[in-house]
């Protein structure tokens, strides 16, 4: 087994948060919207994808596994790094730093956009509670209950006399 295995599962990796990425930024502009019903939809998108990421982050620890086997490395010492030292072609271990730092570039970007993403729908839901507390009355405001006496007594004389 070549480095080339682990190579074409960080690729596709890479693929898949790409495409996560291309969600979240739909995601952006679905919530600066308001549209419910298009987000829920790109959350189904979104659940889909995340299954695949799990299988294809299998596929690569599992590639990964038989990789140190082969080279007699301990799973432990399995980092990237560490890889690229035992791999002997050059042009292999290129390769494999190129895909390895495309998908840490990814899962960057990702990271900043649902964090953006995180901030768009807290400050939605601050608006949406201050726009629930301005239309629910409050106890000062409302009609009911005893009347304030000090109305009653800065009334003036010839109100009271009349």
């Amino acid at each position: 087994m070549s480095a080339d295995t682990i190579r074409e599962s960080l690729e596709e990796l890479v693929q898949i948060h790409m495409d996560l990425l291309a969600i979240s930024k739909d995601k952006t502009h679905i919530v600066k919207e308001g549209s419910i019903e298009n987000l829920q939809k790109l959350l189904v998108k979104e659940r889909k994808l995340l299954r695949l990421l799990e299988q294809a982050e299998k596929k690569r620890q599992q590639a990964v596994h038989d990789w140190c086997e082969m080279n007699r490395i301990q799973e432990e010492a399995a980092t990237i790094t560490n890889m690229l030292k035992h791999i002997t072609l050059e042009t292999e271990r290129v390769q494999l730093e190129v895909a390895a730092t495309k998908l840490t570039e990814m899962i960057t970007n990702l990271k900043q956009q649902e964090q953006l993403n995180q901030v768009l729908i807290s400050q939605s839901m601050q608006f949406v509670q201050l726009s629930l507390d301005l239309m629910s009355p409050t106890l000062t405001s409302m009609n009911y209950g005893v009347k304030n006496e000090t109305e009653v007594m800065n009334r003036s004389v010839f109100d009271s006399k009349a």
